[in-house]
């Protein structure tokens, strides 16, 4: 049993020189490897993190954008539209206007032609009331001349 213990002494002696090895390994990789590593990577992370932010406020902004030229252009249609109204109401307006003028230049018309028929029939009656006493006239110098001539 002492043999086992003088052996596991040695071992453990000549482990001594292989364990300061790994712990300056283990020290120079923490040194030269781990620390430039780590920064780079948070460098990175950090560059990554702050490109992603841009992006999300680029889009954000884009958002907006779209947002505001979408209203825009509503409110350009509702001009638009508001303006089609108006031309369509003074079209509506000037139409209206040109036919009660229409109308008032007709209806002059058929009372000058209702005057005008109004005094032809006038003057036809009182043609035909100078014709009938001619007429008459004729008829009575043709019937008494005949009639005092039998007397």
């Amino acid at each position: 049993m002492q043999d086992i213990v003088r052996q596991l002494g040695e071992l453990l002696v000549s482990a001594i020189p292989t364990a300061l090895l790994f712990l300056v390994l283990v020290a120079a990789y923490q040194i030269l490897v781990q620390g430039p590593l780590s920064a780079v990577l948070a460098r990175r992370r950090a560059l990554t993190e702050g490109a992603m932010e841009d992006a999300r406020k680029a889009v954000a902004a884009a958002e907006a954008k779209a947002q505001e030229y979408a209203e825009r252009l509503r409110q350009a249609r509702g001009e638009a539209f508001k303006l089609r109204e108006l031309r369509a109401q003074k079209w509506n307006a000037e139409r209206d206007s040109a036919l009660d003028a229409a109308r008032q230049a007709a209806g002059l018309k058929v009372r000058q032609a209702k005057a005008e028929i109004e005094a032809e029939a006038v003057a036809a009656r009182a043609a035909l009331q100078a014709a009938a006493s001619d007429l008459a006239g004729q008829a009575l110098r043709a019937i008494l001349p005949a009639a005092g001539g039998a007397r």
